[in-house]
């Protein structure tokens, strides 16, 4: 995977260049993240680019935006309780304070999870679990990417 979409995520998935797309969705797109030290961690990613929070859209996306944001949630939640036992929850998320642009996090929640995290947002994980090289997206998560896809296909249909 290349860097170069990192700088611009919204206008490479509208490109057909972002390589962490799984699906185009009504008003966005449902990508996997980068990091996946909770497995199925994805982002719904705004089809705006000028968009730096939910009122910046149109009134007539900001329903269908919090919609996408809902089935992909449904569709990491199924796709992890199929694949993990030890998955708990969804934790669904629009933040805005680091990235300038729309977007809502989708972050499985497991049993496993270290007991002084688990009941925690995730943002308090230590800064290596986000930049350890285990956890960083690859070929070792197209499974988990498949399951994702398949669950947002039978939920599109």
């Amino acid at each position: 995977m290349t860097s170069g979409w990192r700088i611009d995520r919204i206008g490479a998935a509208l490109r057909g260049e972002n390589p962490t797309v799984l699906r185009r969705l009504g008003a966005g797109f449902a990508v996997i993240g980068d990091v996946q030290f909770l497995p199925g961690y994805s982002v719904l990613l705004a089809d705006e680019p000028g968009a730096r929070r939910l009122s910046d859209l149109p009134k007539g996306k900001r329903l269908p935006f919090l919609s996408d944001m809902d089935r992909l949630g449904e569709s990491v939640e199924r796709a992890c309780r199929r694949l993990d036992p030890g998955f708990r929850r969804i934790n669904l998320e629009i933040l805005g304070n680091t990235d300038p642009f729309l977007h809502a996090h989708v972050w499985p929640r497991f049993e496993w999870e270290p007991a002084e995290l688990v009941s925690k947002p995730v943002w308090l994980y230590p800064p290596e679990r986000w930049s350890d090289e285990r956890f960083r997206l690859g070929p070792q998560h197209d499974a988990l990417r498949d399951a994702i896809g398949s669950e947002l296909d039978q939920l599109m249909a």
